[in-house]
């Protein structure tokens, strides 16, 4: 049978973390580190995937012992979840809920993507993958980005009532530099054609995190900070933004979210500016680097997104020029990443490296797509 090959970029969120989930906006830029799915019918009422191991996990790994996980999924069958992370049943059970005629394949999966260091490993993992199934069935949905994002949210969170957004499954489906707005439950998007002159560098931290954890300390706080001030016509971040009486509204709270719920507020209005530059064509680097930095900073400071070993690698680059930076995903260990010009890139990733961390030059990509 013919083997299709499919590949979904990993992404870096330049402004908006931990408010896709607020219904507010993100801009993010899907980038050169990909996901790769290779699939083949069978003929069967099964799904055999072989995928690369995830104690391969670090920035620039290669799989030189050819380490690979198998899983079977018989959808002929009832499919039982092992776990809240049973992504790969879970996004071939959405396709069996949603009446896609299923086929049974052998697939083969590799990644370029550090796993469990907020480059959403997972989300490209099932975005890949959705994508390589609906191609062999020759679905309607194959070249629908949008809906494939939509679909591997419903198996990664919805499936499971884990905490987390959507802009890690849209970012990666559709590719390129997105502002992505979650208003109202749903999201729109469009594409930003903003030319940054510098250039982003990716690094490693080494450091594991529990994704969910992170994102249910940072998530729930938060929420909860919103409905105390719901009496007070309060039902979003946006509403504080330009308020006049924000201060004194936050001190109608309990005084342990006061912290997540301002970080919030800052982080929307730096995104706020962020977006007029980028939308204006007038990009000052240095302003862009500093807006990355304060972003940062919130999310160090107000929802302990960061750790010594990033704030090391972070405080490193800067010091060797870069114009700012910031961790990367829900945060609590794994990548982060920095902005720079050109002439300062080779010297910063050296200055980086020489503490042991991997690192890597990034260009923006496309979204999810068939490779052949």
């Amino acid at each position: 049978m013919a083997k299709i090959k499919v590949a979904t970029p990993s992404r870096i969120c330049l402004f908006g973390e931990h408010q896709d989930y607020l219904n507010l906006e993100v801009i993010a830029a899907a980038i050169d580190l990909r996901f790769y799915a290779e699939i083949t019918e069978n003929g069967t009422d099964k799904i055999n995937i072989k995928i690369r191991e995830s104690s391969i996990d670090f920035l620039g790994a290669e799989n030189t012992e050819n380490k690979y996980d198998y899983f079977s999924i018989n959808f002929a069958k009832p499919i039982v979840y092992s776990g809240r992370t049973d992504f790969l049943r879970s996004a071939v059970n959405v396709l069996k809920k949603k009446g896609y005629p299923l086929k049974g394949c052998d697939i083969k999966m590799d990644s370029e993507i550090p796993i469990g260091k907020g480059m959403c490993s997972s989300s490209t993992m099932i975005v890949v993958l959705i994508k390589a199934l609906l191609e062999l069935m020759d679905s309607p949905d194959k070249n629908d980005a949008a809906k494939i994002a939509l679909l591997a949210y419903e198996a990664e969170v919805k499936e499971f009532g884990n905490p987390g957004g959507m802009m890690d499954q849209v970012a990666s489906a559709l590719g390129g530099l997105l502002n992505i707005d979650f208003s109202n439950g749903g999201f729109s998007y469009k594409s930003m054609n903003a030319t940054l002159t510098g250039d982003f560098i990716l690094f490693d931290s080494l450091e594991q995190k529990n994704t969910i954890k992170v994102l249910a300390d940072a998530k729930a706080p938060t929420i909860a900070g919103l409905k105390e001030l719901a009496p007070f016509g309060i039902s979003s971040i946006r509403d504080l933004v330009s308020n006049p009486d924000t201060d004194e509204l936050l001190k109608k709270i309990t005084p342990s979210l006061v912290s997540k719920v301002r970080a919030n507020i800052d982080n929307h209005r730096i995104l706020l500016e962020a977006k007029a530059m980028m939308e204006s064509g007038n990009i000052d680097n240095l302003r862009f680097g500093e807006l990355l930095y304060a972003h940062h900073c919130n999310l160090r400071d107000g929802l302990g997104a960061s750790t010594d070993k990033i704030d090391t690698i972070l405080n490193t680059a800067l010091e060797n020029g870069a114009l700012g930076g910031k961790v990367n995903g829900s945060g609590g260990g794994g990548c982060l990443y920095v902005y720079c010009e050109k002439d300062k890139t080779e010297g910063i990733m050296a200055a980086v490296e020489k503490l042991g961390y991997p690192s890597k030059k990034l260009s923006v990509s496309n979204g999810v797509c068939r490779l052949k």
